[in-house]
């Protein structure tokens, strides 16, 4: 008899009766997959949460009692900043990332510091216990309190747990786990799903930190992370290239802390290494007196960062001009490119456009509109911005400039950096406080600007 199957979105993990283009929950094209359709089980792998099975009762919200997060610091300070000010006890955390970009090195890194104080068991399912340790001798981590565990079985892993009562459990990774009453193979959405369920179930009825590595890669593989993430506490994307050294962790998720904040990493032979002025190494290199550069300031969470964006503009032999971006958004280069023609009076639409952002950052907010602008028409009129100016914020479809979020921060930063002059909207607000020394030039609208620069 043909066993049963099911389909699944990899996106967002919607099953459907048989396979559709499109995905009717997240409206992803080209994400369902065919899976064998898992068995039920009796029972859950890991302790229930609490003491509550067979007396549930709902309790009225002012007879709840709360405590403060118990919060403890992970040795990194990129990392603490990146989960709001450090770890969480009972939480769980997802890291994703393509394969090898450093998220085990990241993990097996913080149990140094984490062995001072707790008892960690780090868990892996692609590595032996030697090459754990190996590995760990490699990266200089030694930590009495550190216990390693080479295993796949979601029902060992637990039992494990419950025996040695650690503070914080890694696992690496959730792809290689499984459940031996699931008919489904390792690494499928079922599989992930429910051991995931059972991680969740360590750490809110243990207070156990969980700490879970995925995979994905650029195709959205099968059961990443993306099936995961209204699971689990926090999510944290690993992001970077693979021929870059940097990296940049990014929270995508974050219950007890801020969404969009990023810890920047620079991968060496001993492992990573924080860089805690991010703005300092986006910028360094930066070529002088060239055309089609410029530098604005974005907010990534809590922080910002300045980031340098380049534009090249060269006349097409095709009919149809060609358009590349890289780390910024392609939909709002087109705008861009249309208001720059339009209300900026530059025949860019005769040329082929390749912009790109520095760092292996992807600048998704409106106020590197006008850095953009510049630099797209600095390389059309082929003369070069100067190199103490930046320029901060956002185009409309009429030409018009308007004001951004947080913009003394963003001042400050730009002071910080070195830089004298910065391109603003006319109005930035009524209190607004400009570093000494830094010259602010307030235009209304592109062609003001232009005709500055």
């Amino acid at each position: 008899m043909k066993a049963k199957t099911m389909f699944y979105c990899t996106e967002c993990g919607n099953e459907l009766p048989k396979w559709a283009g499109q995905c009717p929950a997240c409206k992803a094209w080209n994400t369902i997959v065919e899976q064998p359709a898992e068995t039920k089980r009796k029972g859950p792998v890991a302790a229930p949460v609490g003491e509550r099975r067979g007396s549930i009762k709902p309790r009225r919200m002012d007879e709840v009692e709360t405590t403060s997060e118990l919060r403890f610091q992970t040795g990194m300070n990129e990392l603490d900043r990146v989960l709001g000010g450090g770890a969480v006890q009972g939480s769980l955390v997802l890291v994703g990332g393509a394969p090898g970009i450093g998220k085990s090195t990241l993990m097996l890194q913080i149990c140094q510091n984490l062995c001072r104080f707790a008892k960690v068991l780090y868990v892996s399912g692609e590595e032996s216990e030697r090459q754990i340790k190996l590995r760990a001798e490699r990266l200089g981590v030694r930590g009495e309190e550190l216990y390693l565990l080479a295993e796949t079985s979601m029902d060992d892993v637990a039992e494990a747990v419950t025996a040695l009562q650690p503070d914080v459990l890694i696992v690496d990774s959730i792809q290689t786990m499984y459940n031996g009453e699931l008919s489904a193979a390792p690494g499928s959405i079922g599989q992930v799903k429910d051991c995931t369920m059972a991680l969740m179930n360590l750490a809110k009825g243990r207070g156990i930190t969980v700490f879970v590595i995925g995979h994905v890669n650029k195709e959205g593989s099968i059961a990443g992370p993306k099936v995961l993430e209204h699971m689990v506490d926090c999510v944290l994307y690993f992001e970077g290239e693979q021929q870059n050294s940097y990296r940049i962790l990014r929270a995508a998720k974050n219950r007890f802390g801020a969404t969009n904040e990023i810890g920047v990493f620079e991968m060496g032979d001993a492992g990573l290494t924080e860089v805690p002025n991010p703005s300092e190494m986006l910028l360094s290199g930066r070529p002088q007196d060239a055309p089609g550069t410029c530098v604005t300031c974005v907010m990534e969470g809590v922080r910002p960062v300045l980031a340098e964006v380049q534009a090249l503009l060269a006349p097409t032999s095709f009919n149809v001009p060609r358009r590349t971006c890289n780390g910024f958004d392609f939909n709002r280069a087109n705008l861009l490119l249309a208001v720059l023609e339009k209300r900026g009076g530059l025949m860019v639409s005769s040329c082929d456009a390749y912009i790109n952002v520095i760092g292996g950052l992807n600048l998704d907010e409106p106020a590197a509109d006008l850095a953009m602008v510049v630099a797209l028409a600095s390389s059309f009129r082929d003369r070069p911005v100067p190199g103490d100016l930046a320029a901060i914020g956002e185009v409309g479809l009429t030409g018009e400039l308007r004001s951004v979020n947080a913009l003394g921060q963003r001042l400050s930063e730009v002071h910080r950096l070195g830089f004298t002059k910065c391109l603003v909207p006319q109005r930035t607000g009524a209190k607004l406080e400009v570093p000494d020394g830094l010259q602010l030039i307030r235009v209304r609208n592109i062609r003001e600007a232009l005709a500055f620069l």
